[in-house]
């Protein structure tokens, strides 16, 4: 135990001397409240500690302790369900234990130790177990099985398991024999959050993930495992947006991160989860789900280290075999932390006053993510998508941090505030994003539509061609068109209003299944054809779009989700008869 006193304070900066023998990255404890900290720079025998609470009364000539352990994160049963802050306290048990504000320097545990949990073995005495392997389930929640794991770099013959029947976590279930040295292993493990846990190899991300927001997966697809991120200004529903990813998601796990957000908008997402079912099996949405909430107006060390927590968490659910969804909302106000800290710690600023290692934590957060063939002998496979929200001051995408998470995610999904004017949501705008994962996924979007991506680049073509014609819609109004662009105008405003709209509130629209994605695009392009088909045969555009084929197209989205199959074959008879009575109208009179 390193002990020094407190010689300088700066907000959430404080230094230490006598530190001496102390090491980067361990946690102390501050003052006579014990406030937790963190070790970020030594100098001799003076350490620079970023303290994750509220500083304000803290006094030169305390006592700093050093706990001789870097930040670490409790894994095991328990996460789900659970809220936690940025350093992986409990909000309801500390609520329990201070009221509705945390008192300073509280030390609860990250998981119950009085809580036994029913653990089911699933190796015998005498067995060969190597890191990663599966020794034993336990059912955290009525989604998720909790798979106890043979913590990394632990290989050897199982020289006890316990019996199947009720332990803590703290509890020992098994001790492997390695090398002669005789390990333990609890249903609890640490691992320092900073440290990215091992895997075997990274694999391709070919797999899709399903969010049932159309505009997300029919024309910018996340694979599984893969990074995104969701740049948009005040207003344009970044959070809207997270929670809908969180909510539909096909992920089995989810951990949302609030960094640095709102208050209000984080007591939103902790009133809203706990309600939800999960739209797979209708069981609460809370049950597969790990919440870190630390808002704008806790202590702004903590918001650097709350990433990290979530992302260690994902990790850990990965290592199972698990698919996990990392929400983070959001990385600017994560950035705006590490500014602030480092504008403390007098380091030299880089552009607009962001340090100059923001570019390398932005990376090596992002890098975490993948989808990976796990450590264990049974050759799993688990992932990590990570979705972070960029909030730039006044929609700026020219800002550091927007540009340098550009150069890291390989999906961008630009929110555009002109769109979330007009109350066109998700205001995802169609030309400005991009997904880099369309080769990767086509494979698997083409099992439920061969003909997927032509469907989905011919409808991004009739979008840009809208984009070329309203600067002349503009100057000479809409009618001045020959009718043929008129067409193409109808059909974009089509696929605008009746596939990339979609209303979150609605029942059965907020969550639209890839069968229904896919047969929604289809009808709308073959509609677009034979618009242009007719305005070719002399037809007025104006009276095609008289026809009632276009008011049940656009009410496709609220056709419920299982009755859909039936009614897209009807939709498709009355368009080819309209269309032919029309064409042979015309030609008859």
């Amino acid at each position: 135990m390193h002990e020094g006193r407190i010689v300088r304070i700066s907000g959430p900066v404080v230094e230490a001397k006598n530190m001496r023998g102390a090491k980067m990255y361990d946690v102390v404890r501050v003052g006579d409240e014990r406030l937790i900290g963190e070790i970020i720079r030594l100098n001799e025998d003076v350490a620079t500690i970023q303290v994750y609470e509220e500083t304000s009364g803290l006094k030169p000539g305390e006592k700093v302790v050093s706990t001789g352990a870097p930040l670490s994160v409790e894994l095991g049963p328990g996460l789900l369900a659970n809220i936690y802050d940025g350093i992986q306290r409990p909000l309801p048990a500390i609520r329990e234990r201070s009221g509705d504000f945390i008192a300073r320097g509280m030390d609860v545990p990250a998981l119950d130790r009085k809580k036994k949990w029913k653990f089911k073995p699933k190796v015998r005495k005498g067995d060969r177990v190597v890191e990663g392997d599966i020794i034993g389930e336990v059912e955290e929640t009525s989604l998720v099985m909790h798979r106890v794991l043979v913590p990394p770099g632990m290989n050897g013959k199982v020289v006890e398991i316990a019996d199947e029947g009720e332990y803590t976590v703290e509890e020992v279930i098994a001790v492997v024999d390695d090398n002669g040295e005789k390990k333990e292993i609890r249903m609890m493990q640490k691992w320092p959050v900073r440290k990215a846990r091992p895997y075997v190899k990274k694999l391709d991300p070919e797999v899709p993930l399903i969010s049932g927001q159309r505009v997300i997966d029919t024309f910018f697809p996340l694979a599984k495992g893969g990074t995104a991120a969701i740049p948009g200004g005040f207003g344009t529903g970044k959070t809207v947006m997270l929670h809908q990813l969180a909510k539909w998601s096909d992920a089995k796990v989810v951990v949302y991160v609030g960094c640095g957000e709102r208050g209000n908008e984080m007591t939103d997402v902790l009133r809203e989860f706990p309600e939800l079912k999960d739209p797979r099996t209708g069981k609460p949405l809370m049950d597969r789900t790990v919440l870190i909430a630390n808002t704008s107006n806790m202590p702004v060390a903590a918001r650097d280290a709350s990433v990290y927590t979530g992302i260690t968490i994902a990790e850990f659910y990965r290592d199972m075999g698990y698919d996990v969804a990392l929400m983070a909302d959001s990385t600017s106000r994560w950035a705006e932390a590490m500014r602030e800290i480092s504008g403390r710690l007098e380091e030299m600023p880089g552009e607009e006053g962001y340090p100059a290692y923001l570019a390398s934590r932005l990376a090596e957060f992002y890098e975490r993510a993948g989808r990976v063939k796990v450590l264990g002998s049974d050759g799993r496979e688990g992932s990590i998508s990570v979705i972070g929200a960029v909030s730039p001051p006044g929609g700026d995408f020219s800002e550091p941090v927007a540009q340098n998470t550009l150069r890291i995610v390989k999906v961008f999904w630009a929110l555009d505030s002109d769109l979330a004017d007009r109350r066109h949501f998700p205001a995802i705008h169609w030309l400005r994003s991009y997904s880099l994962y369309l080769e990767e996924v086509k494979k698997a979007w083409e099992s439920i539509g061969k003909d997927w991506l032509d469907l989905r680049n011919e409808a991004i073509a009739i979008l840009q061609k809208e984009a070329e014609l309203q600067e002349i819609v503009r100057l000479v109004g809409p009618d001045a068109l020959p009718q043929r662009e008129r067409a193409i105008l109808e059909s974009a405003r089509m696929i605008r209003e009746a596939f990339l709209q979609q209303n979150a509130f609605h029942e059965v629209d907020t969550f639209c299944p890839e069968k229904k994605q896919y047969e929604m695009l289809r009808i709308i392009i073959l509609f677009s054809r034979k618009v242009r088909e007719a305005v070719e045969k002399g037809i007025h555009i104006d009276d095609v779009m008289k026809m009632k084929i276009v008011e049940t197209i656009g009410r496709m989205a609220t056709i419920p989700n299982d009755e859909f199959e039936s009614k897209f074959k009807e939709i498709e008879e009355e368009m080819e008869r309209e269309f032919n009575e029309l064409i042979g109208g015309s030609h008859g009179s």
